[in-house]
């Protein structure tokens, strides 16, 4: 039996039940696997749930991030040059799930990297390893047959974008074979660059959610503790990544590999992101 088999297609589910007992948000972190080499970004992501994160995301390295603002490029440049691969990002999970059984992990990235693997070897290594769900921001629902249909039939979650440009009409094919959670992009254009508007955020989540019943994560612009808390008053889950990925930059010496504030530098974020959603950032 593999790592996650007993527990993966529920535990999305029973972390968004636990964060509803308890009257708050979840917090999303993303950093990109092997950035700024591979066992940085492992101390980075087996640190992440005691620092607060309910959920991670782990980026899959890929040259051409097309949705990605300069912070995440870069990070998966990094990734690259240090011989970072999709492999390696599988096994990064099967370590994780040697530690946490709990905590739901989801790969974000492109799909060039898994149809060069073969969708359904990287479907079954995914399983196997622990992966909960994916989100696969280059395939629209029109490519459903290539890699959503395979890895739901699987008990992965198909994870899907909406943006402030998703109408009414197209909502409804948005939603066909989501679950986990609909991850609203608060913004127009690439991640890091912007931040969101609380009000506009609300009312579009209000309107989501004339339509399913998932949970709504809320992502891109989300910066600081207190954008996070009010993102969280709004919606399920706020998720935060170019933050994290532009502190573990700023952390590094000036050929771009780790020092000892690397891994304290994001988890310091991390924990104070975390404050913010349980209603303590500092007045």
């Amino acid at each position: 039996m593999s790592a996650g088999s007993t527990t993966r297609s529920s535990r999305v589910d029973a972390r968004f039940a636990a964060l509803k007992r308890e009257g708050r948000a979840g917090l999303v972190t993303f950093i990109t696997a092997g950035d700024p080499d591979l066992e940085t970004s492992w101390e980075i992501i087996r640190g992440l749930p005691d620092a607060g994160a309910d959920i991670i995301e782990i980026g899959m390295p890929f040259s051409d991030p097309m949705a990605d603002g300069p912070a995440i490029q870069a990070a998966s440049q990094r990734a690259l040059n240090n011989g970072m691969t999709l492999a390696k990002t599988l096994d990064l999970v099967r370590r994780f799930r040697q530690q946490d059984q709990e905590t739901p992990l989801i790969l974000m990235g492109y799909y060039n990297p898994i149809y060069s693997m073969g969708p359904q070897r990287f479907i079954q290594q995914a399983v196997a390893a622990g992966v909960d769900g994916l989100i696969i921001v280059d395939l629209p629902p029109e490519e459903d047959e290539e890699l959503c249909e395979p890895a739901v039939d699987a008990g992965l979650h198909w994870i899907r974008l909406a943006t402030p440009t998703t109408d009414g009409e197209r909502l409804p094919r948005v939603l066909e074979n989501t679950s986990g959670f609909l991850y609203y992009v608060s913004v127009l254009g690439i991640t890091g660059t912007r931040s969101a508007l609380t009000e506009q955020v609300a009312e579009a989540v209000q309107r989501f959610r004339q339509h399913t019943t998932i949970p709504i994560a809320v992502g891109f612009g989300i910066k600081t503790p207190e954008q996070a808390a009010a993102i969280g008053k709004v919606a399920d889950a706020a998720v935060v990544g170019s933050a994290i990925v532009g502190r573990i930059a700023d952390s590094l010496d000036e050929a771009d590999k780790a020092t000892g504030e690397t891994v304290p530098a994001a988890l310091d974020l991390v924990r104070a992101l975390s404050a913010g959603m349980r209603g303590r950032v500092p007045a």
